[in-house]
């Protein structure tokens, strides 16, 4: 609890799932979340929860990440409330999964907008100040996606793998820092997540028995804050198939391209 008290941890996309999970658990241990995301109504209701159980002082910003203009405002009020960021959790994204030949570009284009451009908006906003005070950590929320794409998730793939690689380069940069950047590629989650992504609710009926719980990951990114490390993946066994695909790609394309195909 000691590691977290007192932080300020910046979290998007809080209003629900991950992020508002991983806001209550900081919140319980001392830290004060300060809460990012579209939605006012969720955003004021959670945090007038938190307040009522703890005495962290909750805040919250109303907040479109697409939007880099609106980062900048948003960023500049927390710093002057706040004085400065101690942790950035870059959790907002979505995905729609569609084959590609099916697939809106404006759908991409907007996926892009969020789940990439957004997070390095975001990212951009903290990093001179960590710098400046040479401490802090950026947590990007990637996926299994961003290491091993599955057919109907192109574009939603494409972003994470594009989060993964910004997120790699990025750690590199800060090296020789004390600005720690993570990376965190949980598999599907049993969350509000797949109400844009599966429409048809196809893919969560053929996965749920392999879908993580949201409390769960929410733990572990905690853990991950209070014990830095490049890189967190959920299911740890998920990650084997990723590795397995980088090192034999044509034989795993033969093995396994039914068992992924399940969108």
């Amino acid at each position: 609890m000691g590691k977290l008290m007192n932080k300020n941890i910046v979290i998007t996309g809080a209003s629900s799932g991950i992020g508002e999970k991983v806001a209550r658990k900081v919140a319980e241990m001392g830290a004060r979340p300060i809460l990012l995301a579209r939605s006012k109504e969720k955003l004021q209701s959670l945090s007038e929860r938190i307040n009522r159980l703890t005495s962290v002082n909750c805040l919250f910003y109303q907040l479109d990440v697409s939007d880099s203009e609106q980062v900048k405002v948003v960023f500049n009020r927390i710093m002057e409330e706040v004085g400065h960021i101690d942790i950035l959790v870059n959790n907002a994204g979505f995905a729609i999964f569609d084959a590609f030949h099916e697939a809106s570009l404006e759908d991409m284009d907007n996926m892009f907008k969020v789940n990439v451009l957004g997070l390095m908006a975001c990212t951009k906003e903290v990093l001179p100040s960590m710098m400046e005070r040479n401490s802090g950590h950026i947590i990007n929320i990637a996926s299994q996606a961003g290491k091993l794409g599955t057919p109907k998730s192109s574009g939603y793939a494409a972003t994470k793998h594009a989060v993964l690689g910004f997120t790699n380069s990025l750690r590199m940069e800060l090296a020789k820092t004390n600005v720690y950047v993570s990376a965190v590629n949980p598999g599907p989650i049993e969350t509000s997540f797949f109400d844009v992504a599966d429409k048809s609710g196809n893919y969560v009926n053929s996965v749920k028995k392999y879908m993580l719980k949201p409390d769960y990951v929410a733990e572990k990114i905690v853990q991950l804050m209070m014990n830095p490390k490049r890189e967190l993946n959920l299911p740890r066994w998920m990650n084997v198939g990723s590795v397995l695909y980088n090192l034999f790609p044509n034989l795993a394309d033969k093995l396994t391209g039914n068992l992924l195909n399940k969108k």
